[in-house]
């Protein structure tokens, strides 16, 4: 009787642990900075905000004075030349200052990814031409050196953007599981 008192506590220990703790202490290695203004632009855009938050994770690991050796800037790490495009289009004065205001580059951003979903239809051309450039994906997919699968991944030409497009995938797989309840 005691053996099996104890087996049960043992039992419920680790099951709360599981459920409880662990996705806690996960939550410091993937943290979700800016959620509200990841949430209403990522929804602005019928964006799941978890990608977003995923994609900026993996872009800038939350920083938002992030610069890269090519130029990008901010959370997003968002090119000028693709932000005042963004910009434009959603009607927002350009100023590549502001790329590092988290507000202003999580809208530019969430734009340019929702235009890159409807661009490709699928989420894996999508992240690989956010990173390796659209005329790029296009044409990998034209010529059939990319079927825009995440299980062909290998045939993407460009090493960064294979690894960006399986870091993002990743990072969003573990982002769901952390935060179901955010959507």
């Amino acid at each position: 009787m005691i053996k099996t008192w104890r087996r049960y506590l043992w039992l419920l220990v680790v099951t709360a642990f599981l459920s409880f703790l662990l996705p806690r202490a996960v939550r410091v290695f993937y943290p979700f900075p800016y959620i509200e203004i990841i949430v209403n632009y990522a929804h602005r855009e019928g964006l799941d905000p978890l990608l977003v938050a995923a994609l900026t994770r993996v872009e800038s690991k939350f920083y938002p004075r992030a610069q890269s050796a090519q130029g990008a800037r901010g959370l997003m790490q968002l090119m000028p030349e693709t932000a005042r495009l963004a910009a434009g289009q959603l009607g927002l004065p350009y100023d590549p200052e502001r790329l590092f205001s988290p507000e202003y580059n999580l809208r530019l951003g969430s734009w340019y990814l929702a235009e890159l979903l409807r661009e490709f239809g699928d989420l894996t051309p999508a992240l690989a031409a956010y990173n390796g450039g659209r005329g790029n994906v296009h044409n990998w997919l034209d010529t059939g050196i990319w079927d825009g699968s995440s299980r062909n991944l290998s045939q993407i030409p460009f090493p960064e953007t294979r690894e960006f497009v399986r870091r993002v995938l990743q990072n969003y797989r573990v982002y769901r599981i952390l935060y179901p309840h955010v959507h």
